[in-house]
């Protein structure tokens, strides 16, 4: 009996054994947040650099690890020198099932040793590549707005300097529009005609804090005719938890079925929600990114 327990013992141990071997302890990455810096070779035109860089693409010596939301903290199975880029990821037009990499980004690079149950902590900072062209309103200079009212509009777009209000990235002034049952509707559109070539990386990015519904799109512009593309609608937020939330909206598509040719204006529009007597729209740093 005492033979047959410690035959037990024994094949118990090299079970243990063979599970340590064949399952190795990892070493983990851990990534605590985005930082976006200026690239000093586009001399400020990136205008403020507010972000909404929720994810990370994380690849080890060129080989992907994953996508995974920031922060995260991720085991390894790999040891000793490694080569780890992460690329600054989002929320494709808010959805958050389409997690891509933003392509006006510069990657992470750097380069670490791996040690098992050791944590390597990295806080990766990325830049607007160099090529990145842009379209800005920041509504820092109210005199001079890049943005057109529509005649037919009831409600009127103001620049506030409210330093309650005021954040970090609102610089000295952002858009407000108040709608009410008076001043019902808001249509605007940049005044600026950009030409952005078709199947080229394009996006509008627009810092927003709204309990009313904000409806984006593109106005084709040819040389005998507007048309009217509606995109994507920025949900009005309840008002005891309303925030300033930043989206990143493609335009490569609505732009690749336009005429061949067209220029395009980036469009804004606003009604007040059905229910509601009065409602507020805050906008900032609206940028059109783009790749010529």
């Amino acid at each position: 009996m005492f033979r047959f327990s410690f035959l037990i013992c024994l094949f118990i141990l090299f079970i243990c054994s063979s599970c340590l071997k064949n399952n190795p302890e990892p070493a983990y990455l851990e990534v605590t947040q985005w930082t976006l810096q200026n690239n000093v070779a586009l001399s400020g035109n990136e205008g403020e650099l507010s972000h909404n860089f929720s994810e990370a693409w994380v690849y080890i010596d060129d080989e992907i690890v994953g996508v995974f939301e920031v922060p995260f903290k991720i085991p390894i199975l790999k040891y000793g020198d490694v080569n780890i880029k992460i690329y600054p990821a989002f929320k494709n037009n808010g959805i958050s099932a389409t997690k891509k990499v933003y392509p006006f980004m510069e990657v992470y690079e750097v380069n670490a040793t791996l040690t098992a149950n050791q944590t390597l902590t990295l806080n990766p900072i990325t830049r607007y590549n160099i090529l990145t062209n842009f379209w800005i309103e920041d509504f820092e200079d109210p005199l001079n707005l890049n943005i057109d009212v529509d005649q037919n509009t009831s409600a009127i777009l103001t620049t506030s300097t409210d330093n309650q209000d005021l954040q970090w990235f609102n610089g000295n002034f952002y858009g407000r529009i108040n709608l009410n049952s008076t001043d019902s509707s808001w249509i605007a559109s940049t005044n600026e005609q950009i030409y952005i070539p078709k199947n080229r990386d394009a996006y509008l990015e627009i810092d927003y804090y709204n309990t009313n519904s904000l409806l984006t799109g593109v106005l084709w512009i040819s040389s005998n005719s507007i048309t009217d593309n509606p995109n994507i609608q920025l949900n009005a937020q309840a008002q005891d938890v309303v925030r300033w939330k930043k989206i990143y909206i493609d335009l490569k598509e609505l732009i690749g079925n336009s005429p061949a040719g067209s220029n395009i204006l980036q469009s804004l529009k606003a009604r007040l929600d059905e229910g509601k007597t009065n409602s507020e729209i805050r906008i900032d740093n609206i940028k059109v990114v783009y790749f010529n």
